[in-house]
Order: C-alpha cells, then sequence, then structure tokens
C-alpha cells in the first residue's frame, strides 16, 4: 500500500487547495527543498516553516517534488515543467502557478 504524503500548511480541500490559492486548478503541492515537506504553496510554507525556503537546484529537477492533488501522484520537476496538466490523471494545473516558479525553483 502505497502511503499519501502529508501536506502541511493552510489546507481547505482534500485537493491540496489551500487559504491563499483555492481556485478549481490550484491542485498541486511543492515538496520544498529546505525541509523535504510538501507545502500548497510558498505562502503556506513562510507562515508556518520555522526557516527560509530554499530553491531546488537545477541539478535535482529529476527528484519527486509535485503533489497532484487530484490523484496524490508525485511528479518530478522537469515533468512538472513540461506539462499543462497531471500526466497520470489528466487534471488541468493553473498555468499562473509559473508566476511563482523563481519561488521553487532555480533558473
Amino acid at each position: 500500500m502505497t502511503r499519501t504524503p502529508e501536506v502541511f500548511g493552510k489546507t481547505v480541500a482534500e485537493h491540496t487547495r489551500c487559504v491563499h490559492y483555492a481556485t478549481e486548478l490550484d491542485i498541486i503541492a511543492i515538496r520544498f527543498a529546505c525541509c523535504d515537506r510538501y507545502y500548497p504553496c510558498h505562502l503556506c510554507h513562510s507562515e508556518t516553516a520555522d526557516h527560509p525556503a530554499q530553491q531546488w537546484p537545477r541539478e535535482k529537477f529529476d527528484q519527486p517534488a509535485i503533489l497532484c492533488g487530484n490523484c496524490w501522484s508525485e511528479l518530478t520537476i522537469e515533468t512538472y515543467k513540461s506539462v499543462d496538466g497531471c500526466p497520470e490523471c489528466a487534471a488541468p494545473f493553473n498555468p499562473r502557478c509559473a508566476a511563482h516558479s523563481d519561488y521553487h525553483f532555480s533558473s
């Protein structure tokens, strides 16, 4: 039996939506490089973690660090950055998340 990763922060729905981002397309959580914990967004991390966020370095983009809140599949950063939706369940992701990419991933 596969264990579902825990999502930390101020989630408001079972699909990893949070108090900051709660549209139907806001269904991912990001595993933060600094603490190895999934959070729905950078604001949830900054409000609840006891340390500053760190970006994922490019050489670790092959690591699973994105959680689809629809089917709970874990995606690598490379995969996440190359798709518009989950490759497992086809749920669409919010394209506006790219605006926050620099919070999570080095360029």
